[in-house]
């Protein structure tokens, strides 16, 4: 059986980028329902609405202040094969943030393809020492700016990058439009709020740490416009508020023999550049 797996960095240049955190930008406000089943009532503590939403947003601004964090993820992806069987892949991911400049994220995908995304405040670069390859993008103006930029215009797939933005806070409250409290459970022996959210194109869930810590420790994703509705599960471990990080992991430096090439996006510029040119196409310069 021939499967169909997540691309690696050549097919990720040309690829369409996926949702960053929840999908497309939304304009309703966010409402809260609490109306998962009336099981879970009866189970749990009763939870108002309004503290659904103040979990959530209290984890996005905990996110969203942090000055600098590292963090490792394991998580898994489904494709739709062309027999119709949704297939399940694996990836495991190690990010490091130090706003407002210094972006790393370390890719493994489960067939041992790795994959690095680097962010220095300047340049945008994506590499693969599994293909020695990789590609550059001069990007000023912050971790914000890049991680838009790296999605929309350059249509890379980076999932859950809202987290690593400043401004999560705001992009939750735009585009969820109910949010319900689940359950109050463990996750890896830590007491966490379980919430359910949706959007226009993505089901959420996220599990948030009990406390004065309230940070993320699982998360799964519905597309649920997508064909085969698949999914995106992603377990956080090894939190770290205060990482020791040096200005090198950020700064890109080719190995001998690595081949530089273009991201899809500026590709298709320069070709479509080309197909206007006045002196082909017949215009005055």
């Amino acid at each position: 059986m021939k499967t169909k797996i997540q691309p690696g960095l050549t097919g990720m240049l040309c690829a369409v980028g996926m949702a960053a955190l929840i999908g497309c930008a939304e304009n309703r406000p966010m409402t809260a329902t609490n109306s998962i089943s009336a099981l879970a009532a009866v189970s749990q503590p009763a939870v108002e609405p309004a503290q659904a939403k103040d979990l959530l947003m209290n984890m996005a601004e905990f996110l969203a202040k942090s000055p600098s964090f590292s963090v490792n993820l394991e998580s898994s992806y489904e494709v739709l094969q062309e027999s119709g069987q949704m297939i399940e892949f694996g990836e495991n991911r190690r990010i490091v943030v130090r706003r407002p400049n210094g972006l790393r994220v370390e890719i493994e995908h489960s067939d041992g393809e790795r994959h690095l995304v680097q962010y220095d405040g300047n340049d945008i670069t994506t590499s693969s020492p599994t293909h020695n390859v990789y590609a550059q993008i001069v990007k000023p103006g912050g971790i914000d700016e890049a991680v838009m930029y790296f999605l929309r215009d350059l249509g890379m797939r980076l999932p859950l990058a809202m987290l690593l933005v400043s401004r999560l806070p705001e992009e939750l409250e735009r585009r969820t439009l109910a949010l319900d409290y689940v359950e109050k459970t463990v996750v890896d022996g830590t007491p966490t709020h379980h919430l359910a959210g949706r959007t226009e194109t993505v089901d959420y869930q996220v599990w948030i740490a009990e406390g004065a810590r309230p940070l993320p420790l699982r998360i799964v994703l519905s597309y649920k416009n997508e064909e085969g509705h698949p999914s995106f599960r992603a377990q956080f471990f090894d939190w770290n508020l205060m990482p020791e990080i040096q200005d090198s992991l950020f700064t890109f430096n080719p190995t001998d023999g690595m081949r530089k090439i273009a991201f899809a996006a500026e590709l298709n510029k320069i070709a479509l550049e080309d197909s206007i040119r006045p002196e082909e196409s017949g215009g005055k310069q």
